[in-house]
C-alpha cells in the first residue's frame, strides 16, 4: 500500500512511499481510507519526528477487515475514526472503541474533520456543564476546534462570543456566534466557560473575563507566547479554575464521534472545510495551512 512518510528538509514537508499493509490487534478493524484531514499539531509534529515517521490522526473511509474479537462495524461499513498515526494510507488499523459508523447522509469529506477537531470541541464544551442560557466566549473560533465549539455551544443553548479577525465575521456569525470580537480583551462583561488556545495576552485576557466559580479551558498556543498568571489575577473571579485539555488523553473517541456524526446527519452541525483536494495535493495543502490561507479543516481524499 501506499502511504505519507514525514520528508524533514524537502520543499514539500511530506514524501509518499510503499509501507507494509497494517496488522490488526482483536480489538482493531482494517479501515480503507478514502479521506482524511490536517490538524494543526501535526505541523508541529511534522518538525519535531523523523524521517519516515507515518503522520496522520483523522481517518474517514470503509471496514475491510472487522476486528477479530466480534465487536465494532461490520466489514464493508462507512466509518470515521481517530489514530494516534499512519492514517495518511491507503489503509490503518483502528481501536474500535475509536470508530463510530456514518450515517448515509454523512459524506467521508465530512466525517474526516471530526476525530481530533470535533471530540475536543464537545469535550471542551462539556467541562462547562449546562450551557443552556450560559454565557461561552470562544477564542480562534475561525478555525477547525473553534468553529465546531460555536456551533455546538448554540446548539446547547449558549450565548457565545466569539474572537475572530473581521474577515470571519459573517461566517463565525452564520456558525451561532451572538457576537464577534476582534480579540478576547474585547470581549464584554463575563463568561461561564472560556475557550483559549491562543496564550499570550489572549490567555491573560481570558482570565479577566471567567465569572467566579467559571472554567477557562487551555487548548493550545498556537500564538506562540506563553501567558502569566498569579493568584492575584483571581480577585474577582475567585473560584475560577484553568484547565488544561489534552486531546490525546481524552479517551476513546467513538461514542463522541457518533453524536458528532449524527448531528451532521440532523442538518444541525455543518463542518467548515477550507481545503479539499486529492491526496496528491498534500504538500500544496500543508503549505496553505501553516500559511492560514483558508479558515477550518484541510480535508484530502484517497480514490
Amino acid at each position: 500500500m501506499l502511504s505519507v512518510i514525514n520528508a524533514p528538509g524537502d520543499a514539500g514537508r511530506v514524501a509518499f512511499a510503499p509501507a507494509p499493509s497494517p496488522t490488526a490487534a482483536p480489538n482493531q478493524a482494517l479501515i480503507d481510507v478514502r479521506a482524511f484531514s490536517v490538524n494543526r499539531g501535526e505541523l508541529a509534529l511534522l518538525e519535531a519526528r523523523p524521517a519516515g515517521w507515518r503522520p496522520g490522526q483523522d481517518i474517514a473511509g470503509t471496514v475491510a477487515v472487522a476486528a477479530a474479537d466480534g465487536t465494532g462495524p461490520a466489514a464493508g461499513s462507512r466509518v470515521v475514526g481517530r489514530v494516534e498515526g499512519g492514517g495518511w494510507a491507503e489503509r490503518v488499523a483502528v481501536d474500535v472503541g475509536d470508530l463510530a459508523v456514518l450515517p448515509d447522509a454523512v459524506s467521508f469529506t465530512d466525517a474526516a474533520t471530526l476525530p481530533v477537531a470535533g471530540t475536543t470541541a464537545i469535550r471542551t464544551l462539556r467541562l462547562g456543564g449546562d450551557l443552556l442560557g450560559r454565557r461561552v466566549l470562544i477564542t480562534a473560533a475561525s478555525g477547525a476546534v473553534g468553529r465546531f465549539q460555536v456551533e455546538l455551544a448554540a446548539i446547547d443553548g449558549a450565548v457565545v462570543t466569539a474572537v475572530a479577525r473581521k474577515e470571519y465575521t459573517e461566517e463565525v456569525r452564520a456558525s451561532g456566534a451572538a457576537d464577534v470580537v476582534p480579540d478576547t480583551a474585547a470581549a464584554d462583561g463575563l463568561y461561564s466557560l472560556i475557550s483559549e488556545s491562543v496564550g499570550g495576552a489572549s490567555f491573560n485576557a481570558a482570565i479577566s473575563k471567567v465569572e467566579p466559580g467559571g472554567t477557562v479551558v487551555l487548548i493550545g498556543t498556537t500564538g506562540g507566547q506563553p501567558g502569566n498568571l498569579s493568584i492575584y489575577d483571581f480577585i474577582g473571579h475567585e473560584g475560577a479554575r484553568v484547565h488544561a485539555f489534552l486531546s490525546y488523553a481524552s479517551g476513546p473517541a467513538g461514542p463522541d464521534l457518533a453524536r458528532l456524526v449524527a448531528l451532521i446527519a440532523e442538518g444541525r452541525l455543518h463542518p467548515a472545510v477550507g481545503y479539499l483536494d486529492d491526496w496528491t495535493s498534500l504538500p500544496d495543502a500543508l503549505t496553505a495551512f501553516a500559511g492560514r490561507a483558508f479558515s477550518g479543516k484541510a480535508v484530502l481524499t484517497i480514490p
